[in-house]
């Protein structure tokens, strides 16, 4: 009797351990070991990587029945690779979104979050700046760094310690924005669109006349840079890490910022500052579905309200306002709601041939 009563006690033992695994401890059908989720590829910037990989997102997804894996290119890559074996592709720029999905014929797309170009620097370069006119307020309560007047500077070759009144930053070397490889990188290509609107007399640059036009003045502001990186991450790590003797001005996205100001982690000194460029750009992060599944996954980036939220906790802006605001404002990050001076890229064709050209200087 003994033993039948041990046999059957081991017996619902075994059965409630199936049960917590296949079950989970909630009732809810477990999708721990991931036996029940269709995974979906895609392929995506590499700013977005830390969101993907970020263990609330993959559990967001999961309760819709997916596991999203992601490898990273950079967006002018993405829109020239072969994208056979993904079912989505998310590059950081709509020119390059744009590119892809004329090339795969696909009619819809999402833009689930983005986030305006700006610069990152320090609260003497923007005393010194606004002494000078190069730096004034922008439409609401934030500062922007007047791209016209900061051309002027560039094209004569203007250094810091040239500049009236510097005795905050008298360095020997140009007057110039830190920015990424425009052989390389998303935001190069940004930072091109930006500059290239002022030189082309605010406009967008939509021919061949105009390219020739503005090529001299926007190539100097990266040949005079000397050595460039290829990610982002890298001149937004030696602002934060080296200082303003290194990088006293960093393009970067605005969300890199929001990011580190949401974490708290300290990277983001009292005396560091965001500007704004006057005009800015948007860099839209456009996912183009290629398979159905690629489509449930851009649909849900745009309409999951965890999904939005987690995305503004990146720093990213998203369909819905109130999401980003609500995260600013509990971290207590300066950032506008809104910003007003924002203009739109060239389109990808008029995009590579001015990068291509800018690399023929180098």
């Amino acid at each position: 009797m003994k033993r039948r009563l041990s046999i059957g006690l081991a017996v619902v033992l075994l059965l409630a351990v199936v049960a917590v695994i296949v079950w989970g401890p909630d009732g809810d059908e477990s999708t721990a070991q991931g036996t029940d989720l269709t995974t979906v590829r895609g392929v995506i910037g590499s700013e977005k990587l830390a969101f993907f990989s970020d263990k609330r997102v993959a559990d967001a997804f999961a309760k819709h029945g997916l596991k999203v894996e992601a490898d990273t290119a950079g967006s002018r890559q993405i829109a020239s690779m072969d994208l056979g074996k993904y079912e989505f592709a998310f590059p950081s720029s709509s020119p390059a979104a744009q590119r892809i999905q004329r090339d795969h014929k696909v009619t819809g797309v999402h833009t689930p979050f983005q986030s305006p170009m700006a610069v990152a620097t320090f609260e003497p370069i923007v005393n010194l700046l606004s002494a000078n006119g190069i730096v004034r307020k922008g439409a609401g309560d934030y500062q922007v760094l007047d791209i016209a007047k900061y051309l002027e500077l560039a094209q004569k070759g203007t250094r810091w310690d040239q500049l009236p009144g510097n005795t905050a930053f008298p360095a020997r070397k140009n007057v110039l924005v830190t920015t990424t490889d425009p052989r390389e990188s998303n935001s190069a290509a940004m930072y091109l669109s930006i500059v290239s609107f002022v030189a082309n007399g605010n406009n967008v640059v939509s021919t061949p006349e105009a390219e020739t036009k503005v090529l001299p003045a926007v190539s100097k502001l990266f040949i005079d840079q000397g050595y460039t990186q290829n990610s982002t991450e890298g001149p937004f790590e030696d602002y934060l890490a080296a200082g303003m003797g290194k990088t006293p001005m960093a393009l970067i996205y605005e969300s890199q910022f929001v990011d580190r100001l949401v974490r708290a982690d300290g990277s983001i000194r009292p005396d560091m500052r965001l500007l704004y460029t006057a005009p800015t750009v948007y860099s839209k992060h456009t996912l183009v579905p290629l398979k159905p599944n690629g489509d449930q996954v851009g649909r849900l980036l745009a309409t999951d309200p965890e999904l939005g939220k987690l995305a503004a906790t990146f720093g990213f802006r998203t369909g819905d306002p109130r999401l980003f605001a609500d995260v600013v404002a509990a971290a207590k990050a300066p950032v506008p709601a809104d910003l007003v001076d924002a203009v739109e890229p060239p389109s990808f064709e008029t995009l590579e041939r001015l990068l291509d050209a800018v690399k023929k200087q180098y």
